[in-house]
């Protein structure tokens, strides 16, 4: 029996599931802040100590947390999760895209590369439609109360998740195996095979990685917000992305109607490997 084809689609969370931070969808409130001064404050970290965008938000998620007596447990992350908004068609897409997946004899993966919270994601309403989360973390002490950041995800850090995806490895600790030679068809989830969502400038390095290994970038924009949409189209523009497509994940909508078409370019292409393989083998035996 022929082993069925895995296809990833990783996506990015703020602004491509969902329209916003996922930070102000409960935490920032939490505190007392705007999502305007909770930003402010952390861009005024980055840049008075030169230092990462993503460990100083997490540093002021832990500061503030800390001054208003607000326990930053695993419990509470996820409690902030359930509050966030998603774009639409967001909570049907994964079962319909799945549907048409097993239609085409193929298998479904969903993934998140995020420079958010994983603990925040988990308390999402799609959270257990995703394969992996693969997002920043903080370090719990004996209480369960955050202490450190324990994994932060940043532009560049985003990428070596994709090569994990593509060895079939679920940990963020790894440095090992994600760099040991493995042949490419034995490789879990080839290039070819992955579909990357994202819609700004941290996740241009993975929509160019996919690119260039054969698979298929979309950057999603707000229908609302023109800026975003101006973004999109200058990626596709560049050849950074397959796609620039509203972010509306409805039945039939154009973004739904753009992954049946590369579902079914992958499935082409793949019965064309497994042919040229078999006809490969036929005549190695007749030389025989």
């Amino acid at each position: 029996m022929r082993k069925k084809p895995i296809i990833a689609l990783i996506y990015d969370f703020d602004g491509t599931l969902s329209p916003g931070n996922m930070q102000e969808f409960g935490f920032i409130q939490a505190v007392g802040k705007t999502a305007q001064e909770f930003w402010r404050m952390s861009d005024n970290i980055a840049i008075g100590q030169d230092a990462s965008n993503v460990l100083s938000y997490m540093k002021l998620m832990y500061d503030e947390a800390k001054e208003n007596k607000i326990a930053l447990r695993k419990e509470n992350f996820r409690r902030f999760g359930g509050d966030i908004a998603l774009f639409n068609g967001v909570q049907q897409w994964f079962g319909a895209v799945n549907e048409y997946g097993r239609s085409r004899s193929v298998v479904i993966e969903h993934y998140i590369n995020s420079s958010g919270l994983k603990e925040i994601i988990e308390g999402s309403s799609i959270a257990s439609e995703f394969k992996h989360i693969f997002a920043g973390s903080f370090i719990y002490g004996e209480n369960g109360e955050a202490q450190w950041p324990g994994v932060a995800v940043d532009y560049t850090a985003k990428t070596q998740f994709l090569f994990k995806i593509n060895k079939g490895i679920f940990s963020a600790r790894d440095n090992k195996l994600v760099n040991e030679s493995i042949a490419e068809d034995k490789k879990r989830v080839p290039f070819t095979h992955m579909v990357y969502f994202g819609d700004g400038d941290t996740d241009v390095p993975c929509m160019k990685i996919v690119e260039m290994f054969g698979g298929h970038s979309i950057a999603v924009y707000n229908p609302e917000d023109s800026r975003k949409k101006k973004s999109a189209f200058k990626l596709k523009k560049q050849g950074r992305v397959s796609f620039a497509l509203p972010a509306d994940y409805s039945k039939g909508s154009e973004t739904f109607e753009v992954i049946k078409a590369i579902i079914d370019k992958i499935c082409a292409d793949y019965s064309l490997q497994t042919l040229s393989a078999a006809n490969t083998g036929a005549k190695k035996a007749k030389r025989k």
